[in-house]
């Protein structure tokens, strides 16, 4: 069997080479002469060009001449004795949080613009490093209670500056009255942080550039003015400018002013339910001091361009930046610009929309 295979392959191998030999043999046609074809000059293609992405600052989605340097964090007060505030229509990011005896203040969170003069500076609270230690910046206050700064030292995220420790970026103001004429200066503040506090923040909450759509304009329903009720004595609102293209703040029906700048402004605001709870740490004639729960998610309302959306916010650790999502768990894009967040107490604030 094996010598028959072995012929078979042998004879077909001999049929294949005599139809080579006999194809070698036979007389081939000659081919006609074709024409001499016009070589045309190669042509190089035109490279695409790639688009250049200029740096944004990561605070506001604002492209520019980005540097690197630490985000600025400055307690400022928000009573009649205090305002008008200086500075504040300079920060990228401010939070309004209520305090004991129901008033309201400010985190004012500076990274693109320095101002040179910011105030008045008041005493640090509990959810001020809830707010602060994703930033790995600087913390700017005039003070506080000892268990309080306690939690501020136990943050190492954020490199604390007072009184004391930056006594040469502040001075105390002749046209008020103490306390509340305590002031400051960011870039001095932000030349005391030492190098592990000097870089700039990685981005928080996210921004519509490169020609994209803010989500509240492709989404939202139209808004001219939000009313927030935070506490009996923090009633600020909210209105809507459609020559400004800004939302201009009031408290209740007065427009709220800068010592310099005219009446305070912003492209966002962002409303965050959160329940607010007693912290243990009591202020004068044993007022509860408030802390807020911002561990988990909750309920947010974004306003931008005059519209607004509800959404949710969500913090997941200490040092996790807050973000926020539409109604379908997509991330919401901000107005390139500056951001006010209200720390609505839930259950117990409320607000209306016009």
């Amino acid at each position: 069997m094996v010598t028959t295979r072995r012929r078979d392959r042998t004879l077909a191998a001999l049929a294949v080479a005599a139809a080579l030999m006999s194809a070698a043999c036979s007389p081939q046609p000659q081919p006609s002469p074709s024409p001499t074809a016009t070589q045309s000059p190669t042509q190089t293609p035109t490279p695409t060009p790639t688009p250049t992405v200029e740096p944004a600052w990561p605070l506001t989605g604002v492209a520019g001449d980005v540097k690197d340097r630490p985000a600025v964090a400055v307690k400022i007060e928000n009573t009649h004795a205090a305002r008008p505030q200086s500075g504040l229509e300079d920060a990228d990011v401010v939070w309004e949080t209520i305090v004991e005896f129901d008033v309201s203040r400010f985190i004012a969170i500076y990274h693109s613009h320095y101002p040179e003069e910011v105030g008045p500076i008041r005493s640090v609270r509990p959810v001020d490093m809830k707010v602060l230690a994703p930033l790995e910046g600087v913390f700017v206050y005039s003070g506080g209670q000892s268990g309080i700064l306690r939690l501020v030292r136990d943050t190492h995220q954020i490199f604390a500056l007072d009184e004391n420790t930056g006594s040469s970026a502040m001075w105390r103001s002749r046209q008020r009255f103490a306390p509340h004429n305590l002031y400051g200066s960011v870039k001095g503040f932000a030349e005391l942080a030492p190098e592990s506090h000097s870089s700039s923040p990685d981005p928080g909450l996210a921004f519509a550039t490169e020609g994209a759509t803010p989500t509240a304009v492709a989404e939202g329903e139209k808004v001219s003015r939000i009313s927030l009720n935070m506490s009996v004595a923090a009633q600020p609102t909210w209105t809507w400018s459609k020559d400004k293209k800004m939302w201009m703040r009031s408290e209740g029906s007065e427009p709220f002013m800068s010592a310099t700048a005219g009446q305070i402004g912003t492209q966002n605001v962002v409303v965050i339910e959160a329940k607010q709870f007693d912290s243990g740490f009591n202020a004068q004639n044993n007022a509860p001091v408030p802390n807020y729960d911002l561990d988990g998610m909750g309920v947010a309302h974004v306003l931008s361009g005059g519209k607004m959306i509800t959404g949710l916010w969500e913090k997941s650790a200490l040092t996790s930046a807050l973000t926020l999502y539409d109604k379908n768990g997509k991330e919401v894009l901000l107005e390139p610009g500056r951001t006010w967040v209200e720390l609505l107490p839930k259950s117990q604030g409320s607000f209306s929309t016009k």
